[in-house]
Protein backbone atom coordinates (compact mmCIF):
# COMPACT_ATOMS: atom_id res chain seq x y z
CA UNK A 1 0.00 0.00 0.00
CA UNK A 2 1.27 3.77 -0.83
CA UNK A 3 2.32 5.64 1.91
CA UNK A 4 -0.40 8.55 0.79
CA UNK A 5 -2.88 5.91 0.97
CA UNK A 6 -1.70 4.46 4.28
CA UNK A 7 -2.13 7.52 5.98
CA UNK A 8 -5.59 8.07 4.67
CA UNK A 9 -6.32 4.34 6.24
CA UNK A 10 -4.51 5.54 9.68
CA UNK A 11 -6.67 8.75 9.72
CA UNK A 12 -9.83 7.07 8.95
CA UNK A 13 -8.98 4.04 11.56
CA UNK A 14 -7.91 6.80 14.36
CA UNK A 15 -11.55 8.76 13.93
CA UNK A 16 -13.02 5.46 14.33
CA UNK A 17 -11.59 5.12 17.66
CA UNK A 18 -12.21 8.64 19.02
CA UNK A 19 -15.93 7.39 18.01
CA UNK A 20 -15.58 4.72 20.21
CA UNK A 21 -13.67 6.41 23.62
CA UNK A 22 -17.44 8.61 23.31
CA UNK A 23 -18.86 5.33 24.55
CA UNK A 24 -16.64 5.31 27.21
CA UNK A 25 -18.42 6.11 30.99
CA UNK A 26 -15.05 7.51 32.37
CA UNK A 27 -15.43 11.08 33.10
CA UNK A 28 -11.67 11.96 33.51
CA UNK A 29 -10.57 10.78 30.16
CA UNK A 30 -12.15 8.75 27.36
CA UNK A 31 -10.03 6.00 25.58
CA UNK A 32 -11.01 4.70 22.21
CA UNK A 33 -8.91 1.45 20.52
CA UNK A 34 -9.69 -0.51 17.16
CA UNK A 35 -7.32 -3.41 16.37
CA UNK A 36 -7.22 -3.52 12.70
CA UNK A 37 -5.79 -7.09 10.62
CA UNK A 38 -5.74 -6.97 6.84
CA UNK A 39 -7.90 -4.13 6.41
CA UNK A 40 -10.41 -5.43 8.63
CA UNK A 41 -11.58 -4.31 12.12
CA UNK A 42 -10.84 -7.71 14.30
CA UNK A 43 -11.66 -5.73 17.90
CA UNK A 44 -12.97 -2.57 19.14
CA UNK A 45 -12.69 -0.66 23.06
CA UNK A 46 -13.09 1.61 25.39
CA UNK A 47 -11.31 2.45 28.99
CA UNK A 48 -14.42 0.94 31.72
CA UNK A 49 -15.07 -0.99 34.58
CA UNK A 50 -14.85 -4.63 34.03
CA UNK A 51 -17.90 -6.60 33.62
CA UNK A 52 -20.63 -6.69 36.25
CA UNK A 53 -19.47 -3.50 37.72
CA UNK A 54 -21.15 -0.16 37.54
CA UNK A 55 -20.51 2.14 35.17
CA UNK A 56 -18.19 4.43 37.45
CA UNK A 57 -14.93 4.84 36.84
CA UNK A 58 -13.83 7.57 39.29
CA UNK A 59 -14.12 7.33 42.73
CA UNK A 60 -15.85 10.35 45.29
CA UNK A 61 -12.30 11.95 45.17
CA UNK A 62 -12.36 12.02 41.13
CA UNK A 63 -9.27 9.12 40.71
CA UNK A 64 -9.40 6.54 38.40
CA UNK A 65 -9.96 3.28 40.52
CA UNK A 66 -7.27 0.51 40.05
CA UNK A 67 -9.86 -1.90 38.53
CA UNK A 68 -11.06 0.28 35.12
CA UNK A 69 -9.72 -1.56 32.11
CA UNK A 70 -7.82 0.45 29.84
CA UNK A 71 -8.95 0.86 25.77
CA UNK A 72 -6.41 -1.51 24.77
CA UNK A 73 -6.62 -4.06 27.20
CA UNK A 74 -10.50 -4.27 26.39
CA UNK A 75 -9.52 -4.85 22.51
CA UNK A 76 -7.15 -7.02 23.28
CA UNK A 77 -9.38 -9.19 25.55
CA UNK A 78 -12.21 -9.30 22.52
CA UNK A 79 -10.08 -10.70 20.62
CA UNK A 80 -8.44 -13.08 22.87
CA UNK A 81 -11.97 -14.49 23.96
CA UNK A 82 -12.54 -15.13 19.86
CA UNK A 83 -11.01 -17.09 17.07
CA UNK A 84 -9.45 -14.24 16.16
CA UNK A 85 -5.53 -13.07 16.60
CA UNK A 86 -3.66 -10.10 16.91
CA UNK A 87 -0.43 -11.49 15.31
CA UNK A 88 0.58 -8.62 12.36
CA UNK A 89 -2.09 -6.41 13.65
CA UNK A 90 -2.41 -2.36 14.08
CA UNK A 91 -3.57 -1.23 17.01
CA UNK A 92 -5.22 2.44 16.56
CA UNK A 93 -5.65 3.87 19.81
CA UNK A 94 -6.94 7.79 21.12
CA UNK A 95 -3.86 7.67 23.87
CA UNK A 96 -0.75 6.45 23.48
CA UNK A 97 -0.38 3.10 25.70
CA UNK A 98 0.58 3.24 29.31
CA UNK A 99 3.28 0.55 30.77
CA UNK A 100 0.96 -2.31 31.18
CA UNK A 101 -0.67 -2.17 27.93
CA UNK A 102 2.40 -1.80 26.29
CA UNK A 103 3.25 -5.45 27.21
CA UNK A 104 0.20 -6.45 26.42
CA UNK A 105 0.23 -5.25 22.98
CA UNK A 106 4.05 -6.62 22.60
CA UNK A 107 2.94 -10.07 23.86
CA UNK A 108 -0.37 -10.15 21.57
CA UNK A 109 1.65 -10.11 18.49
CA UNK A 110 0.55 -6.50 17.52
CA UNK A 111 2.93 -5.06 15.39
CA UNK A 112 2.00 -1.57 14.61
CA UNK A 113 0.46 1.66 16.68
CA UNK A 114 -1.19 4.79 15.75
CA UNK A 115 -1.96 6.51 18.55
CA UNK A 116 -3.46 9.75 18.25
CA UNK A 117 -3.00 11.94 21.97
CA UNK A 118 0.34 11.66 24.14
CA UNK A 119 0.00 10.42 27.71
CA UNK A 120 2.30 12.57 30.04
CA UNK A 121 4.67 9.28 30.48
CA UNK A 122 5.91 8.20 27.38
CA UNK A 123 7.50 5.43 28.74
CA UNK A 124 5.26 2.90 27.10
CA UNK A 125 5.83 3.78 23.64
CA UNK A 126 9.69 3.45 24.16
CA UNK A 127 8.95 -0.16 25.48
CA UNK A 128 7.04 -0.57 22.25
CA UNK A 129 9.77 1.10 20.37
CA UNK A 130 12.19 -1.09 21.67
CA UNK A 131 10.32 -4.02 21.19
CA UNK A 132 10.67 -3.24 17.40
CA UNK A 133 6.64 -2.16 17.28
CA UNK A 134 6.33 0.24 14.65
CA UNK A 135 4.69 3.42 16.36
CA UNK A 136 3.23 6.88 14.84
CA UNK A 137 1.99 9.76 16.36
CA UNK A 138 -0.79 10.82 14.60
CA UNK A 139 -3.42 14.02 15.27
CA UNK A 140 -6.63 14.34 13.77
Amino acid sequence: MSENKQLKYDKAYLRMALEWAKLSYCDRRQVGAIIVKDRMIISDGYNGTPTGFENICEDDEGYTKWYVLHAEANAILKVAASTQSCKGATLYVTLSPCRGCSKLIHQAGIVRVVYGQAYKDLSGVEFLEKAGIEVTHLQV
